[in-house]
């Protein structure tokens, strides 16, 4: 039976696959907030229930990354990324079709949709971190790190896209074009032919190995994965409101903000891609939450348009690839368990992006924006911290002190 890694052509109908799942992973999970003024408008969405929609999706990214992790060792990554596809495609046929069936299944329609995109997101996070390790072995963290910064490109083109649909009253076709891409893809991932991942030992002998939550090291990973996506839902969820509301900037000039903040990050893993061939990934990994500390500290200062944009995009350089690569070491630490143990960083980082996005509200009532900023430079010295804690862990061994390394091999279905 060939081999995907001796055939180039089934090498690059797997690479174009799995990137392109990535980069249409980015455009669906903005697709409902990119369509915001649609909803409100057309469904008659007040702000309470628009800010509900996103709580499915949270809940379900959580679930789908902890059973994605499973599942990925029961059915495989190539069967989970296509399903990954399917409920991606689900989620645009539900925000196209809220708009035509009223007021009160148009919000039904709009919570399975957002319930199909966390679920998508949270079980995509096994194949789709699976797969750039399988396909570059030899520059597996510069793959992972280009892999994020095309879903990235997605959550930056996406609103772009949006905003033009509307403009010229064509907005239903965007949705309608990312279910249709999404199916066109899932038909690719489901094809014979198409690698999969398969963990062996160099002599194809099965070893026993290290179960990750056995591990303190593992769950220091969980919670630096948990710490980082606190600091990132406290940059990105609440830039529009800091800069027009307590800093006084024009809404043009905030909402400009948020859009150089993804675009920081995906600038940010494009130059770590390229960086990490040449310095040691963790080396990259732990400078990244000292500019994260030092962002924080910076914001109360961004008193007007020019240092409010360039602060978030040093914010967003700071966090850039720190995500991407603890998926990628912990990828690397727990080998044989990859695409489980990047499941659950993925829940993790949902997680945490959701404690970060809503604990800002309360708070607001004692705290100012700008003191809230200040105290929030500790998650990522906490970061920091946890990371140097893995990194003086050392690699993991074998019962009886073998190497804990894998070698990850495709073959063919």
């Amino acid at each position: 039976m060939a081999d995907a890694a001796n055939d180039p052509r089934l090498r690059r109908l797997a690479i174009a696959t799995v990137y392109a799942s990535a980069f249409l992973q980015g455009l669906t999970m903005v697709s409902f907030p990119a369509s915001a003024t649609v909803l409100k408008e057309g469904i008659g969405l007040g702000d309470a229930q628009y800010g509900a929609i996103f709580l499915p999706q949270v809940v379900f990214a959580v679930a789908g990354a902890v059973g994605g992790g499973a599942l990925a060792r029961r059915v495989g990554i190539k069967s989970l990324l296509a399903a990954t596809l399917v409920v991606n495609s689900l989620s645009q046929l539900c925000l196209t079709g809220s708009l035509v069936v009223g007021h009160t299944a148009g919000f039904i329609l709009i919570l399975a949709g957002t319930s199909c995109l966390g679920l998508g997101f949270g079980i995509g996070g096994a194949p789709l971190n699976s797969y750039p390790p399988l396909l570059f072995p030899r520059r597996h963290q510069s793959a992972i790190v280009a892999l994020h910064t095309l879903l990235g490109l997605g959550l930056s083109v996406g609103p772009l896209l949006a905003a033009v649909a509307i403009r010229l009253h064509a907005w239903a076709s965007l949705p309608l074009i990312l279910a249709a891409a999404a199916l066109g893809l899932t038909v690719v991932a489901s094809r014979k032919g198409f690698p999969a991942c398969q963990a062996a030992t160099p002599d194809g002998a099965a070893r026993p190995r290290e179960r990750p939550v056995r591990s303190p090291v593992f769950w220091l990973f969980v919670a630096t994965a948990l710490l980082y996506a606190v600091a990132e839902g406290t940059f990105s969820n609440w830039v529009v409101l800091y800069l027009h509301e307590a800093k006084r900037l024009p809404v043009t000039v905030a909402g400009l903000a948020l859009s150089v903040f993804w675009g920081a990050i995906v600038v940010g893993r494009l130059l770590v891609s390229v960086l990490v061939v040449w310095l040691p990934a963790r080396r990259v990994w732990l400078t990244l939450p000292l500019l994260m500390a030092a962002a924080f500290l910076a914001l109360p200062y961004a008193d007007n348009p020019t240092r409010g944009l360039g602060l978030f995009a040093a914010a967003g350089l700071a966090c850039s690839a720190f995500f991407p690569l603890t998926v990628g070491l912990i990828s690397e630490r727990f080998p044989d368990h990859a695409a489980w143990a990047s499941a659950m960083m993925i829940g993790a980082a949902m997680a945490g992006v959701g404690l970060g996005s809503y604990a800002i509200g309360p708070l607001r009532h004692w705290l100012s924006f700008e003191t809230l900023y200040r105290l929030s430079s500790l998650y990522p010295v906490a970061v920091l911290l946890l990371a140097r804690a893995i990194t003086r862990a050392g690699p993991a061994r074998e019962p009886g002190g073998g190497d804990d390394n894998l070698r990850v091999t495709s073959h063919l279905k």
